[in-house]
């Protein structure tokens, strides 16, 4: 059946009311995603809950969305642990312009109607966008539709980080670091629609200003050590070895042992003679508090844990990462002064002594630099920023994409997906 543009009728344009309703859009690709979403959907209940609803919405759950899509996520975490190279591999192939228009492509076909439906159904006056793949089809959404809903895009990554995520579509692109944003610029969006902010972590870091001895004392750790954090996780190596030299090492040191979920590694934990002050845990729920409590952090180079360390202004001792998603991120850290890369348990072994050294004159370097790239109030400047632009949405403009409409429904034909009256052929 021949298919039609949809009519330019309200079907995207927000609903008339006094109340604001935001649309966050995340995916369930690694941890730091969701947690950006709930990072900020927390500052704007705290700050305009009474004037707003929010709904968080990952596309690649619906539907009508790709079942190679809704199988990825799960793949995820077994890619990255057991084909690290074939993920590096891929990683930066597409970070290129023919492979990301190719990838573009792929994800407008395989979410068209999953993003559709959703902005149908939600029709809010502000898009917040916290993974980079959904740019593109909503671009094409509202290509279609010829509507136009604000959307702020909040990137993830602190410094590797891929083109797809500064699509036009784009109202305004809030980026974690320099780094970001001059990439941003250089890959064609308006230096005016990109804003240095950090990337949010919870509310509660900003909150949690007790003195450290303080927490330590509700916690049951001790005052008089050197308190070391070590985050793992089901993706982290080598996190074991390290912690194991340091158990071992006759250093004045607390370990405070997290294994975010690996039961397996709980476990190993659990039967380890622990020579040196040790609390274990598995998952926690006041990782704020934990984090003001110590004094550094051993952990991988994931964006969230990092964040969430420069948050609160502690030393990172970096002993794993992705290559390629997380190179970045480490690179960050150390050129910033904030930590240290650990490629053996030797070295970090000799990193602890440096910075413990002449009573801790290093270590209280690193937690400077720490503290002047931290951003632990970048949630509630997102959320103002967000409201600010649901406020302008008194109607849906008409989309201002540059893709054409003729080539965008020549792809979705080709590929047999409905976008004509109401997204049934």
């Amino acid at each position: 059946m021949k298919k039609k543009v949809r009519s330019p009728q309200d079907t995207l344009t927000p609903q008339t009311h006094d109340q604001k309703h935001i649309l966050i859009l995340t995916a369930d690709t690694g941890l730091g995603h969701r947690s950006t979403a709930k990072a900020i959907t927390l500052a704007l209940e705290e700050t305009y809950g009474a004037n707003c609803t929010i709904d968080t919405v990952n596309p690649m759950d619906h539907e009508r969305a790709s079942v190679f899509l809704r199988n990825s996520q799960a793949d995820y975490d077994r890619m990255v642990r057991d084909l690290p190279e074939i993920y590096r591999f891929g990683y930066k192939a597409i970070d290129s312009p023919l492979p990301n228009a190719i990838i573009e492509s792929a994800f407008t076909v395989m979410l068209f109607e999953a993003i559709y439906d959703i902005v149908k159904e939600y029709r809010p006056d502000v898009i917040v966008d916290t993974y980079e793949s959904y740019l593109a089809p909503l671009d094409a959404v509202f290509t279609i539709n010829r509507r136009h809903i604000p959307v702020i895009t909040v990137v993830t990554d602190l410094a590797t980080v891929h083109r797809t995520w500064f699509n036009t579509v784009t109202d305004l692109c809030c980026v974690p670091t320099q780094i970001v944003f001059d990439l941003a610029v250089g890959l064609g969006l308006a230096p005016d629609k990109v804003k240095v902010t950090g990337i949010p972590v919870n509310p509660a870091f900003a909150k949690e200003t007790r003195d450290p001895a303080a927490i330590r004392a509700e916690l049951g750790w001790r005052s008089d050590l050197t308190t070391v954090l070590a985050v793992g996780g089901t993706r982290v190596n080598h996190l074991d070895e390290a912690l194991n030299v340091l158990n071992h090492s006759g250093l004045p040191l607390q370990l405070i042992v997290v294994a975010g979920g690996d039961d397996e590694r709980y476990q190993q934990f659990r039967d380890t003679t622990w020579h040196a002050v040790t609390h274990l845990y598995n998952l926690v729920d006041n990782m704020p508090s934990m984090l003001r409590a110590a004094d550094l952090v051993i952990c991988k180079a994931g964006g969230l844990i990092v964040t969430e360390a420069l948050a609160c202004g502690l030393p990172l001792l970096l002993v794993d990462l992705i290559q390629g998603q997380e190179t970045g991120n480490m690179d960050y850290v150390v050129n910033g002064g904030a930590g240290e890369f650990a490629n053996t348990p030797i070295e970090a072994l000799e990193i602890m002594y440096h910075w413990l050294d002449k009573g801790g004159e290093l270590l209280a370097q690193r937690a400077q630099q720490a503290r002047s790239m931290g951003h632990p109030r970048s949630a509630y400047d997102i959320a103002e920023m967000i409201w600010t632009l649901a406020q302008s949405n008194t109607d849906a403009a008409p989309s201002r994409s540059v893709v054409s409409l003729k080539t965008l429904t020549e792809l979705l034909n080709n590929f047999n997906v409905p976008w004509g009256d109401g997204g049934s052929s």
